[in-house]
């Protein structure tokens, strides 16, 4: 399966995760974040509007139309058929991005913020999960819950409101979802579990190291804030532990509540299942 592989380019921290999985499946893997790179690029890079719509327009019919000439296509649809992944989810993800396509995004209440994170990347961890041969329900909840938990972080590093309260009360609320994200990894297959846990660590560092600086002048100063490679190495030294308490705990998410609710009045999302 041949891919751009965006990870290494993008997405580091998953790039450091990625690491610790068996080859074919970080190559599957990384063929999921290419197509969905290659879609949020449309939005992301420098253009007017209307040519990034139309360009995004097309490749939304290349995806419809099975367009294999393109490898994107033609890996994502693989891994359609592969893992039984309901193309419900991706038109999810091309509404999340669909919906970045303008001057300025503004996420004015606690459900638009949860519905635009489930579009961009609940979606994705959803996705991934199924690659990881996930296949419980309520697994593929906490899957959605911490690529919620993800994109939350993520907007409280890039974050558009002049208002240090409300940064620290996104991250907060991804604290939630990573919490509901942790004993769902106890379902992903052994080989493929310590990789998440990295991840999760690695990612949650970020809203952590947001929060350290306590103030909007000290953020805004900054500049953009990652984890840097030592901090890896303590964050994947500490992911050990997570695996023994998983390892050697009777706890299971068959008893989280999942904070779906606000999503659900607009998404089934037991249909995406």
């Amino acid at each position: 399966m041949l891919t751009k592989n965006y990870l290494a380019t993008y997405a580091k921290s998953f790039n450091w995760a990625g690491f610790f999985l068996p080859k074919k499946t970080y190559e599957k893997c990384s063929a999921l974040y290419d197509f969905c790179r290659e879609a949020d690029n449309i939005a992301d890079d420098p253009g007017k509007l209307e040519d990034k719509k139309i360009k995004f327009e097309n490749f939304k019919k290349d995806f419809l139309n099975k367009n294999f000439q393109k490898i994107v296509i033609k890996n994502i649809w693989e891994l359609i058929d592969e893992f039984n992944i309901s193309t419900k989810v991706i038109n999810d993800l091309f509404d999340g991005i669909n919906s970045d396509i303008k001057e300025r995004v503004e996420l004015k209440s606690k459900k638009e913020l949860l519905i635009y994170s489930y579009r961009v990347a609940g979606t994705v961890g959803l996705m991934m999960a199924k690659i990881l041969k996930v296949n419980k329900t309520n697994s593929l909840k906490s899957a959605i819950d911490l690529g919620i938990a993800m994109q939350l972080t993520n907007i409280s590093r890039i974050y558009i409101n002049e208002n240090f309260n409300d940064i620290k009360s996104t991250i907060s609320l991804s604290e939630r979802f990573y919490e509901n994200s942790f004993y769902s990894i106890k379902e992903i297959p052994l080989s493929f579990r310590f990789s998440i846990l990295v991840a999760r660590r690695v990612y949650r560092k970020i809203g952590h190291k947001i929060i350290n600086k306590n103030n909007l002048e000290n953020y805004k100063n900054s500049g953009k804030i990652y984890v840097t490679k030592i901090e890896k190495i303590i964050e994947t030294f500490l992911s050990i532990f997570d695996l023994i308490i998983l390892t050697f705990t009777n706890k299971n998410d068959n008893n989280i509540e999942h904070d779906h609710s606000l999503i659900n009045e607009e998404i089934n999302l037991n249909e995406r299942f």
